[in-house]
């Protein structure tokens, strides 16, 4: 009886224990969930009450940081630092952690600190691209660009995903594209093109010029579609020579060489022998919903190859291509020809030519008469004069919608030899 009993005392002590246990774990369980739920809050007042319930949790602490900066209602920087720097008294060994106290330093007004900061970060992690490329926008910030296109320089060369941001920051910090070409970016094509492209969408055609000449130095191959933002922010500057020119030296890059017209002509592959490069200055197709364009191998005037444009007669649709972009000088007249031929175009609207000023309304409006029904190859022509301030034409094929709603255009139209040449050749004119 007495063993038994003994026994029975024995396994009460144990379950009392592992109860305690139990609860203990419970508790602690319980405590981690409800800091871990706290901390995943967007509300800084609620992190704070979970950092409380685990003062150990480094993440925790960063979080609170971050949303007590970015709060200037409840935080700011001051209270964002207090956060951040038991984060790094937790675990200095974390480089983002050191990042996020040197940003609230500098928001704070301090930057001697802030650059402590950072020194710690590069000590944590000496290899990483982020560190150096925050480091290098800190050093942006204050004016110190050598060292700042230094720390850059590493970033990209480590991380090129960062090479667009890095673009933009040193740019807009100094607007020195000389300092950014020859100290920043590495000596790589896709580097370069980087760069151009940002040029060219933030519209600054000078610095993105810099970048090609640099570009075509290295003497790698260029696929030609890599060029094609360049020329639109050329024609959008109506930058006429020098688009000419990249024109030239874009397409010797990709390895694309054909003869001069021999006529004099400017309208590139105005005798379509080439497939359109779709951009640059070469034909653009851009065909509206009812219509087709093809390349056409039967015999065409002067040996040009044509193209066909069909129409299904589903709609009654305007036409504005294919189209060209053509430099010219201001104040010149050139005289226009290319021919044309229709199989039953129908509607009282047909197929004609149309040349404008894409940058200047109203100073050049050209329509050639219109082709309907069927006619044979005939060449249009046309004299036309350009304004003072015009330096490209475009040249598009064209179809007006007809007046009457229902009249939905079908048939055939073939397009062949189109040219512009000047009446008199000015004085460093180049001509193809």
């Amino acid at each position: 009886m007495e063993a038994n009993l003994e026994r029975a005392s024995r396994r009460a002590a144990v379950l009392g224990v592992a109860l305690a246990v139990a609860a203990v774990v419970i508790s602690q369980a319980g405590t981690l969930w409800l800091a871990s739920h706290r901390t995943s809050s967007e509300q800084a007042d609620v992190v704070e009450s979970g950092v409380a319930l685990t003062p150990g949790d480094a993440e925790a602490w960063d979080r609170l940081g971050r949303l007590q900066q970015w709060d200037m209602e409840k935080g700011g920087p001051s209270q964002a630092m207090a956060a951040y720097q038991r984060a790094v008294r937790v675990n200095p060994l974390w480089a983002h952690y050191w990042l996020d106290l040197a940003s609230a330093d500098e928001d704070a007004g301090n930057p001697a600190a802030a650059r402590q900061a950072f020194a710690r970060a590069r000590d944590v992690y000496p290899a990483s691209a982020e560190v150096a490329f925050y480091y290098g926008n800190f050093l942006l910030r204050q004016g110190e660009y050598d060292e700042a296109y230094k720390a850059l320089s590493r970033a990209v060369s480590s991380d090129p995903r960062l090479l667009p941001l890095a673009i933009s920051r040193a740019w807009r910090a100094n607007g020195d594209v000389h300092a950014l070409l020859n100290r920043m970016l590495p000596r790589d094509a896709n580097a370069y093109f980087e760069a151009l492209d940002f040029f060219s969408t933030i519209h600054e055609a000078e610095p993105a010029l810099v970048i090609w000449h640099s570009l075509v130095a290295l003497g790698q191959p260029i696929a030609l579609p890599h060029t094609f933002p360049l020329f639109e922010e050329l024609i959008r500057e109506d930058r006429a020579e020098e688009a000419r020119r990249t024109w030239q030296e874009a397409r010797r890059a990709a390895s694309l060489f054909r003869q001069d017209a021999a006529n004099g002509s400017l309208v590139w592959n105005g005798d379509f022998r080439e497939d359109f490069a779709e951009g640059g200055l070469d034909w653009r197709w851009n065909m509206p919903l009812g219509a087709t364009i093809d390349f056409d191998n039967a015999p065409a005037p002067n040996g040009s190859r044509a193209i066909r444009l069909e129409f299904g007669g589903g709609s009654n649709i305007g036409l504005d291509a294919p189209f060209e972009y053509v430099p010219v000088q201001p104040n010149r007249t050139y005289h226009f020809r290319g021919y044309l031929r229709t199989a039953e175009i129908t509607t009282e609207s047909g197929i004609r030519f149309q040349i404008t000023d894409p940058n200047h309304n109203g100073a050049v409006s050209m329509l050639t008469d219109d082709f309907a029904g069927t006619r044979p190859w005939t060449a249009v022509e046309a004299d036309v004069t350009t304004g003072s301030e015009t330096h490209f034409l475009l040249i598009r094929v064209a179809r007006l919608p007809s007046r009457l709603f229902e009249n939905r255009l079908s048939g055939t139209a073939w397009v062949a030899d189109v040219s512009l040449i000047p009446h008199t050749p000015a004085s460093g004119q180049a001509s193809r």
